[in-house]
């Protein structure tokens, strides 16, 4: 889980951004980036496949604070969608500290949402966690399109553990922050714990 850098006084989390192929997740690290100040983030890597994206970067944000003295940083990854990329799902996972769940909201994708969502449970309890015990919250994505689940359905499909939601165009940036900050805060709660 979390690495600890005496040295730079520094605690470093994991927070893996997961769902089915084309559901969000590349184009929320995308406005995170973008909208984050220069000096509290590092570069942004991207791990292309032929047709999927993982990506990676690191940020500091300051108005967090300090745990007993050390600063939180957080390194934010996406993991590919397709189900040929379960073996980089499974190692991008190792060591999460908090996971988003970003469900795509249109009608036709609620069966890739399921499949997306028993495969993050399967590939954590393959390393030895639980997705009970987890900091986890839920992004339904594209709610800015028509033909939409209505959420009250993805509360049901999803959201068994009552974990906080938010509503989200990544797109446009609505709720992307929200959900970042939701994350955030219970990735550093269970740090205090």
């Amino acid at each position: 889980m979390s690495f600890i850098n005496y040295s730079t006084k520094e605690i470093n989390c994991k927070i893996v951004y997961y769902g089915p192929g084309l559901c969000g997740k590349t184009t929320n690290l995308r406005y995170i980036y973008e909208k984050t100040d220069e000096k509290s983030k590092g570069k942004m890597i991207s791990l292309a496949t032929e047709s999927e994206r993982t990506l990676f970067f690191d940020f500091m944000p300051l108005k967090l604070g300090e745990i007993k003295g050390f600063k939180v940083r957080f390194h934010l990854y996406t993991v590919p969608g397709q189900v040929f990329y379960n073996a980089s799902r499974k190692l991008i996972l190792k060591g999460a500290d908090g996971i988003v769940f970003v469900a795509d909201s249109q009608i036709e994708r609620m069966d890739a949402n399921l499949d997306s969502f028993d495969n993050l449970r399967d590939n954590l309890e393959e390393h030895g966690y639980n997705l009970d015990n987890i900091p986890l919250v839920l992004q339904y994505n594209k709610r800015d399109l028509p033909d939409l689940i209505p959420v009250s359905e993805l509360e049901q499909a999803l959201n068994y553990r009552n974990v906080q939601y938010f509503e989200a165009s990544a797109l446009t940036g609505k709720g992307v922050f929200p959900t970042l900050k939701g994350i955030a805060k219970e990735v550093i709660k269970k740090l205090k714990g």
